[in-house]
């Protein structure tokens, strides 16, 4: 976010979900630099401190996975430092496997954590932007949301919703001052995989750093680019699946 989207002499306020590792301790690492104030979210206290004692920021532990994890964030975010300036939506959970052998809470954990998450949260902060005509939403989407991935059907699934609400966000808020942007990474080198249990196993795309990613998301919030892809030559994949599906379901059946 530029300098003239803040009042004069103000220090701008990013909330971090998912600030405990991965790319929200990479992006909070970038945004300390650059003298944003941080509110950082996560699930491991222990892990959280660790990132907030390095760049500054103030430790908000919140299990994003119950219904009222969001708005207790938003409101403990709120009442330390009265606004946030940018919402940076990056905790998500995964689960790799047969879909029919999903198991029913783990679709419900990815359903509340990648989707239902940022969605409450957005809708508790968007008010206070508006009302500054000033803010960045900014969500954590994956190829996997633009693609679908064989296995990981659920997780796909709420990456596609997440996406579309940030293409529907986008018309609404255009002219208020407050913009939504979508960081569509493919695979991260982050504990992500270790969490939902199984590796990375494809040869294609090889895993990007989280730092990499970090990158991006710092760009959407302080220039005009709000669709973002990590690596950006996932860019052409994606066209392809949404000019001509099936052509790409076969390149996908023979490379992928």
């Amino acid at each position: 976010m530029g300098s003239d989207d803040t009042r004069q002499g103000e220090t701008p306020v990013a909330l971090i979900t998912g600030a405990s590792s991965g790319i929200g301790a990479a992006t909070a690492d970038r945004l300390a630099g650059a003298g944003w104030r941080l509110l950082l979210s996560g699930t491991d206290p222990d892990r959280l401190a660790e990132v907030a004692d390095r760049t500054g920021g103030k430790a908000l532990p919140q299990d994003l996975a119950t219904p009222d994890g969001p708005r207790l964030l938003a409101d403990a975010a709120l009442a330390a430092t009265g606004r946030v300036d940018a919402l940076v939506a990056s905790a998500g959970l995964g689960w790799r496997g047969p879909f029919v052998q999903t198991p029913p809470d783990a679709v419900d954990r990815m359903l509340e954590v990648n989707l239902g998450a940022p969605l409450r949260l957005a809708r508790e902060l968007l008010p206070g932007m508006l009302a500054r005509r000033h803010g960045r939403i900014v969500l954590l989407g994956s190829m996997a949301g633009q693609v679908g991935v064989r296995d990981e059907t659920a997780y796909a699934a709420t990456k596609a919703g997440l996406a579309m609400f940030a293409e529907s966000l986008w018309y609404e808020l255009r002219g208020t001052g407050v913009d939504v942007r979508i960081v569509l990474p493919g695979p991260v080198d982050t504990p992500f995989f270790a969490r939902r249990g199984t590796p990375y196993q494809r040869e294609r795309p090889r895993p990007v750093s989280a730092g990499k990613v970090a990158d991006s998301v710092v760009a959407t919030i302080t220039t005009h680019r709000d669709r973002v892809f990590v690596p950006a030559w996932l860019a052409g994949p994606a066209r392809i699946h949404g000019l001509a599906p099936g052509t790409f379901r076969r390149l996908a059946a023979r490379f992928g």
